[in-house]
């Protein structure tokens, strides 16, 4: 007698069902966003274009305002998860900014998603005050890893606290530029030299011993060579030895 096949999962009992869901509810909400406004689109009318229930809606967002933002509880948590399992041994800054590359992947995982969410929220201020309260939650992440690295460190937390603001600069400078070519380039590669001439800063040599603290004050929209600037600044007075 031959077995029954085992039932394949129904989309939104996977993770990555639930993702697939959250993506295609977020394109549809885009969409009708775009057509007849943010303010003008209800929940009623994004579940009717998605071909659901009011009520299958709210299984996956609170608000249509979450839409504009899926998945975003879910990645924030594998970056935590990412960095609580990183090689303790490892240099934080470059595991810091492997995360970052990680986190762009997300993005270009969803190109349609992330480039109509982009227009959509240079519209629309209160999403965008949304988006950097988003961008603000993974800098308290960098920042928490990178204290528990530099504990013993004089002036750790605020070193950890600078280069946290660094790394998330140059993230969001060329995941900008990204967005704003439509998608155009190689955004991976750019990150990349990004990130190296960020390290490159933040590893410059500090006397043994006296303790020096380089304070840098930075904007996380600021472009990467602006946050490169100060940084290079803040250190070039610093006594040679």
């Amino acid at each position: 007698m031959s077995e029954s096949p085992t039932p394949k999962p129904r989309a939104g009992r996977t993770a990555q069902g639930r993702r697939r869901v959250r993506g295609e509810l977020a394109l549809a909400a885009l969409d009708l966003f775009a057509e007849q406004g943010f303010e003008a689109t209800t929940v009623d009318h994004i579940a009717e274009a998605a071909g659901i229930s009011r009520r299958t809606f709210f299984r996956y967002f609170r608000s249509k305002e979450d839409v504009v933002f899926p998945s975003h509880d879910e990645r924030l948590g594998e970056v935590v998860d990412l960095l609580d399992g990183a090689d303790p041994t490892a240099d934080p800054l470059r595991v810091l900014a492997g995360t970052a590359e990680v986190v762009l992947d997300m993005y270009l995982a969803e190109p349609a998603v992330s480039l109509k969410r982009f227009a959509l929220t240079r519209q629309v201020p209160s999403l965008r005050d949304k988006e950097i309260t988003s961008i603000d939650r993974y800098q308290r992440v960098f920042a928490r890893f990178l204290r528990a690295r530099y504990a013993d460190r004089p002036g750790g937390e605020l070193h950890a606290a600078v280069a946290a603001a660094a790394v998330v600069a140059a993230h969001n400078h060329v995941l900008r530029q990204w967005l704003k070519s439509g998608g155009a380039f190689d955004a991976k590669a750019e990150l990349r030299t990004a990130l190296d001439s960020v390290q490159a800063a933040l590893s410059a040599p500090r006397p043994a011993g006296e303790g020096n603290v380089v304070v840098g004050v930075l904007r996380t929209a600021a472009p990467t060579d602006a946050v490169l600037a100060q940084l290079e600044h803040a250190l070039r007075d610093l006594p040679q030895h």
